[in-house]
């Protein structure tokens, strides 16, 4: 290994499946070493990890990186937003922690909704209509099942404050990852003492937030991790605000990520504020804003289609007018969450890879169909959508975006880009930068440019047609007919 050029910090990734590390030269945005460790989640009832899972996976992977690591002059750590972690007195976990796509608290979520003024109410107050994805419902549904937990807890975090806490001992969160709580007002970005005093949850239990470009604080003696004591810890964020500081988004750039699930955001200057909840209204990393819509259901849904058909993932035959919609997990755009996957249109002549392709479609779909609400209505149309995540790689993911979205789509060579972001964010702490301008000084979007196709007017119009009709049996389960 050549000597760095510059400080090296490390990003960190706890993401749904696993925890990733990259040790970074702060000037050039090289990566000297890299690190990988899984979690195992839950597949019962709801979605639920033991924290301590993240903490083992984090020094697993920066053990990876060797001595790299250790010379480390700063760390942040972006993290899976929403999941509801509860600590005891001693800071231990009280019970597993709720993941963001645990659908259980949904009729908590419809009844909050109802309860603090309505869906018009909740996105002026707090930028988001919740769904069951976010915190503020798992809490009501804590509150709800299991009320001696809730007696035990002293302490409430997100995914990455748990690690950031565990680092340097002081309970810190930021705005990016609080603006998925449900319980952080976004024109006054505090915590919402209304929202709160509904559901039972004493501000005090709280993490302090870090603005951005402050330090969160310096690891502590206490620890097991190759940094020495001292080191710089910045404020982390959530992994889409962290990724979009990853590719040094500009204001109105559109992004989707393809992974366990999928979302479109883009950067704006707007407080967002959508009554339909389709389009949550989160804040970014660094002091502007970060509208974005998610789906439950896309890389792991199709896989499964694709597992179930004895096909390979790339395995898709186009000419279908079959439509699949693979909610396989319940659904968060559209806003099913108890639904189930629905092919519709089957016929004697319909093949595998047909059935494959329409799968992909439907996962697509869901994502296109907010990214006009996601835009600002200045955006540029003809602009790139910068693909991002593990999708991003195949290519019958691209070749569905492309067609369906009729814009031309960048692929950036960087990977990783959520712990890329956050060792931009941990060099800015070095530097005194902007991190998203740290993450353009590593040119880390660059990347091949697909061009644009007309676009499959058609599809999108069956697809929509059959969402619509079939609303009501796919929630059926939720008991809202």
């Amino acid at each position: 290994m050549s000597a760095a050029e510059g400080p090296l910090v490390v990003g960190v990734d706890t993401s749904t499946q696993s925890t990733k590390a990259l040790v970074v030269d702060a000037a050039t945005g090289r990566v000297v070493a890299s690190g990988q460790a899984p979690h195992t989640v839950s597949s019962g009832a709801g979605r639920e990890s033991d924290p301590r899972q993240w903490w083992d996976a984090l020094r697993t992977a920066l053990d990876q990186c060797g001595d790299a690591a250790r010379e480390a002059a700063a760390v942040s750590i972006g993290g899976q937003q929403h999941g509801l972690v509860t600590l005891d007195a001693a800071g231990d976990p009280v019970r597993p922690a709720l993941l963001w796509n645990d659908v259980r608290s949904a009729p908590q979520a419809r009844r909050l909704i109802e309860e603090l003024g309505g869906a018009k109410a909740w996105a002026e107050r707090t930028g988001s209509v919740p769904s069951a994805s976010f915190t503020v419902t798992k809490w009501a549904w804590l509150a709800e099942n299991e009320p001696e937990a809730v007696r035990a807890v002293k302490a409430v975090r997100l995914p990455h404050d748990y690690l950031t806490e565990r680092l340097t001992g002081e309970g810190t969160t930021d705005r990016g990852d609080a603006s998925g709580t449900g319980w952080w007002a976004s024109g006054t970005e505090t915590y919402d003492e209304e929202t709160l005093a509904r559901v039972g949850l004493d501000p005090a239990l709280l993490p302090r937030m870090v603005r951005p470009g402050e330090v969160a604080g310096t690891v502590r003696d206490s620890h097991d991790l190759p940094f020495s004591k001292g080191t710089l810890v910045a404020g982390g964020t959530g992994d889409n605000a962290a990724a979009a500081l990853g590719l040094g988004a500009r204001p109105g750039v559109p992004v989707m990520s393809l992974g366990t699930s999928g979302t479109v955001y883009a950067v704006s200057q707007r407080r967002p504020a959508d009554p339909t909840g389709t389009v949550a209204g989160f804040a970014d990393a660094r002091g502007d804003w970060l509208p974005l819509a998610c789906t439950l259901n896309c890389t792991l849904a199709v896989d499964r289609v694709a597992a179930l058909l004895g096909l390979d993932r790339e395995a898709v035959e186009p000419g279908t007018d079959v439509t699949l919609l693979p909610y396989l997990d319940g659904e968060r755009t559209p806003n099913l969450p108890h639904s189930s996957g629905l092919l519709y249109g089957l016929r004697h002549d319909t093949t595998a890879g047909q059935l494959l392709q329409a799968a992909y479609d439907g996962a697509v779909h869901s994502l296109l169909g907010a990214l006009d609400l996601v835009l600002d209505a200045d955006a540029d149309p003809s602009a790139p959508l910068l693909l991002i995540g593990g999708g991003a790689r195949g290519t019958a993911w691209q070749q569905t975006v492309r067609r369906l979205s009729g814009r031309p789509v960048q692929i950036p060579e960087a990977r990783e880009l959520v712990a890329l972001g956050a060792a931009a964010q941990a060099a800015g702490l070095l530097t005194g930068e902007d991190p998203a301008a740290v993450a353009r000084r590593w040119n880390t979007a660059a990347g091949p440019v697909l061009d644009a196709v007309e676009r499959d007017e058609a599809t999108l119009a069956r697809i929509a047609g059959v969402v619509s009709d079939a609303a009501p049996l796919l929630e059926r389960d939720g008991g809202t007919l």
